[in-house]
């Protein structure tokens, strides 16, 4: 993996049949800042960490690293698509210019409907879990719904109304979990050892779970306990391919956003085992702690007191909040980048950047409202969190095993690139990349999984009805940009200009 010094003016969209329409001013540091928020390892612990002691107990945690190895594989593949196509859009840009329009679109529609349901996923975790125990008061699906919206409605403005100030809020909520983090696992284990609390033989329990068949794969309707602990870093490991989502407004992308993508997996990678570990030793008995809403806050609080619980708590709330506001930052610039190419519902309006504000400031508000729509429909259900962070889980496995697959067959034909490449190692990593997500989609044959699935089908046949009008009203024309031609068209003009260069000599 290297990469080249590369041009200011590198990484112009002309060549890709654009104009700069963006403000191109976010840095390294803000770039990882969104790639790592997106993960947000405080996040995603804090929501799921009860569920892994539930479904595969204590021994569950030595899924994370077989995870982090195999999102690293596929943060380095993506990374490598995001330096020779740097542009907004991501995975839709990347499929639309590798395979065809038509794919492109639907891999973009299936993005959109990740961003669209995740965002609600990791807003309504403040709302159900973090503030009621943070205020000590009863929690109800009303507040829930309530507070969801208020959160929601708190990031559209900012999304909406500056980038600047999005940026800012994100990169102190990022520095914050950065130092928290750990400074809370350095705090976690100094007192444990002082104080003769950690236990090490809970890393390796099973807990209340049942030793027959525990590590097995599972059989063709259900997956074994410990396999269901992947599910912890799966939910987490995810988003890191955010920061290629603001190519277009960041500086030298070509080499910038690849780094951003696997520095924040490797980072989240890191920090979240060491904390993992550090909460399930010092667990005073990890099958009580599964019963309870909050695990690891009750950790910190019995071994750290009530003043840095609380203090976990706030800072979880900072992590969710920004979080949340990079992942509906991420769905406005998706949908503006469909509508640039005239393929996304009301285009006409979504595609437009405020002259006042200098964001999309349409598509920024109808991100906003289908959040808002998802969050009414899973309102009501008692078991909506768990539908929401299933199809959180489920959509990006879908868009990354599409991605890979793609890159597999097209890698000998892709445009050259000004900054990140995989070189030698492309091979081993494309391998680990493939029996990873291969391992990863096979975990969703678990019955449990029925309504994400369901959920996955009927966005699929809505973005399909769409994709159906647009082939009827305007033909498959309909769906090209004036340059939109595929890689291996691009280099057959090239070849042929080539030839007839020599001809002429």
């Amino acid at each position: 993996m290297s990469h080249h010094s590369t041009p200011p003016d590198s990484a112009g969209v002309g060549e890709f049949g654009y104009t700069e329409s963006l403000e191109r001013s976010t840095g390294r540091f803000a770039s990882f800042a969104v790639a790592f928020a997106f993960v947000s390892i405080a996040t995603g612990i804090f929501t799921t960490y009860g569920s892994v002691l539930t479904t595969s107990g204590p021994l569950g945690i030595w899924t994370w690293p077989i995870v982090v190895v195999g999102q690293l594989a596929v943060a380095l593949i993506l990374g490598s698509l995001a330096a020779r196509i740097p542009v907004t859009g991501y995975a839709y840009q990347w499929v639309s210019r590798l395979a065809n329009p038509v794919l492109g679109w639907i891999t973009g529609w299936i993005s959109f409907t990740f961003l669209a349901i995740v965002v609600v996923a990791v807003d309504y975790t403040v709302a159900s879990t973090v503030l009621p125990s943070l205020f000590e008061f009863y929690g109800t699906p009303t507040t829930s719904f309530v507070i969801t919206g208020i959160v929601l409605l708190l990031q559209g403005l900012l999304v909406g109304l500056s980038t600047k100030w999005t940026e800012r809020v994100n990169n102190f909520a990022v520095t914050a979990e950065l130092i928290g983090m750990v400074a809370l696992v350095a705090l976690l284990l100094i007192v444990g050892v002082v104080a003769h609390k950690l236990n090490v033989g809970n890393l390796f329990e099973r807990g209340d779970i049942p030793a027959d068949g525990y590590f097995s794969f599972g059989t063709a309707t259900s997956a074994g306990p410990w396999m269901m602990g992947f599910l912890l870093g799966a939910f987490t490991i995810v988003g890191f391919e955010s920061a290629a989502n603001l190519a277009e407004e960041t500086k030298r992308p070509e080499v910038v956003v690849p780094r951003a993508m696997w520095q924040a997996v490797l980072a989240s990678g890191g920090l979240g085992f060491l904390f993992l570990l550090a909460v399930t030793a010092l667990a005073d008995d990890p099958v009580a702690l599964a019963q309870s809403g909050t695990p690891v806050a009750d950790v910190i609080r019995a071994v750290l007191g009530s003043y840095v619980g609380t203090a976990l708590l706030v800072l979880v709330a900072v992590a969710i909040f920004a979080c949340g506001l990079v992942i509906l930052m991420t769905g406005v610039r998706l949908v503006w980048a469909m509508s640039r190419d005239e393929r996304f519902p009301a285009w006409q309006y979504m595609h437009k950047v405020s002259p006042r504000f200098k964001t999309p400031l349409n598509a920024t508000v109808l991100v906003t409202v289908v959040a808002a729509l998802i969050l009414a429909i899973f309102s009501t259900r008692t078991d909506a969190l768990f539908n929401l962070f299933a199809a959180a889980t489920l959509l990006p496995s879908i868009i990354y095993a599409v991605t890979v697959a793609l890159y597999i067959v097209k890698r000998r034909s892709l445009p050259p690139t000004n900054g990140f490449q995989l070189g030698r190692w492309e091979i081993p990593v494309l391998v680990v990349a493939v029996v990873w997500l291969v391992f990863e989609l096979s975990l969703f044959r678990d019955a449990s999984f029925r309504d994400p699935w369901l959920y996955v089908l009927i966005m699929v046949v809505l973005g399909g009805l769409y994709l159906g009008f647009l082939l009827l009203t305007r033909g498959t024309h309909g769906l090209r940009m004036p340059d939109m031609r595929s890689i291996d068209a691009e280099l057959d003009a090239t070849a042929a200009a080539d030839n007839g260069l020599e001809s002429a000599k």
